[in-house]
């Protein structure tokens, strides 16, 4: 139901109001992009047909919406190990609650077909910027986005 009304809001409203002025921040995880390290602060920005990546002032990558061939988005789940040992050694209770604590990194990834230049790249998203996202994502390029966790590989 929320990607319904998501989805309906993309089309009546114009993309600027649901990301902020400069867009989504998000961190490159890797792709296609030259001269861009893993890691990476950028934004991503939503703006008429296309899907503009930007560093600081540079744009790094402007996608043509109707390029975008998949929308894919998954999350990756892991313990804060390292800092319920940090903590561990000064207070061991805390430590061992840290270890209890979850953390989640969300990952979107696109996959683009520009008049026979292909591309990819994934990024992580913020965790209050995810869902906004995807919706616009979703919406300007008029692809379902498919949920990577629950793909299988086959050999």
């Amino acid at each position: 139901m929320r990607r319904i009304l998501a989805l309906l809001l993309c089309v009546l409203f114009p993309m600027s109001a649901f990301a902020s002025e400069d867009g989504y921040k998000i961190i490159y995880d890797g792709g296609s992009i030259p001269n861009v390290k893993a890691g990476t602060d950028m934004r991503l920005i939503i703006d008429g047909s296309n899907i503009r990546i930007k560093k600081g002032d540079t744009e790094i990558v402007v996608i043509p919406a109707s390029a975008v061939t998949e929308i894919s988005y998954g999350q990756d789940v892991h313990r804060r190990v390292g800092a319920a040992i940090g903590i561990g050694v000064f207070t061991l209770g805390i430590g061992a609650l840290m270890l209890l604590a979850k953390s989640k990194k969300h990952f979107v990834g696109l996959t683009w077909d520009d008049g026979g230049k292909k591309g990819g790249l994934a990024l992580q998203a913020d965790k209050s910027d995810y869902r906004g996202l995807l919706a616009g994502l979703e919406g300007i390029t008029g692809k379902k986005a498919v949920d990577s966790d629950t793909m299988t590989v086959k050999n």
